[in-house]
């Protein structure tokens, strides 16, 4: 990648990470119904998955290239499903004792939410194919970017996560409105990733 693409790439970075999507939505939700300590296990798993996918996008994209672009829809509708399920989940859980809820952050579940979060896998295969793939096609050169962009979302995941351990009390007496917000906005990120598809 050429020196002078490097602030177009760091505020893509950005603007990807900050963004609301699943990773965001869950940190914040982890750590608003559950408070810090759970969120931070949640958010190990966010950056080990982030890892993997940013990973994958490097083997990809060195292997296939364009070509790739072609099946990524597909991963929409696994993404999709999943969030859904996610949805689903909070509603259900409503209520809930947070210390008996089966279904608490935990590693694996932040794991769980950036394999199947196609906004990340996406987010990785279209830096890798647009900043670095037009200069080289080389492993070595998709090798540096793609260890760096797991720094980039899961950053911007912490920030979610202390917002909502921030508010936690504040909607401690508002539960199952925040889970009905939550739940609602994971749907309409489902629904955003397949509506073109």
């Amino acid at each position: 990648m050429p020196v002078s693409l490097i602030p177009s790439f760091l505020i893509y970075c950005f603007v990807g990470g900050i963004t609301p999507g699943p990773a965001n939505l869950c940190s914040l939700g982890a750590a608003l119904r559950y408070g810090r300590g759970p969120a931070l296990r949640q958010w190990r798993g966010l950056f080990c998955g982030f890892f993997l996918d940013s990973m994958g996008a490097v083997v990809l994209t060195w292997l296939l290239g364009a070509a790739l672009n072609d099946y990524v829809g597909m991963l929409s509708w696994v993404g999709a499903a999943y969030l859904l399920w996610m949805a689903w989940h909070m509603l259900r859980s409503s209520g809930l004792n947070p210390d008996r809820d089966p279904a608490a952050p935990s590693f694996v579940t932040g794991l769980l939410v950036n394999l199947t979060n196609v906004k990340v896998i996406i987010f990785c295969i279209a830096a890798l194919s647009s900043y670095v793939l037009p200069y080289s096609r080389s492993l070595w050169a998709l090798l540096p970017v793609g260890l760096f962009l797991p720094f980039t979302g899961p950053a911007c995941n912490l920030v979610w996560l202390f917002a909502g351990a921030s508010l936690q009390t504040l909607f401690a007496n508002h539960r199952k409105t925040v889970d009905l917000v939550m739940a609602l906005s994971l749907a309409l990120c489902a629904v955003s990733l397949v509506w073109g598809h």
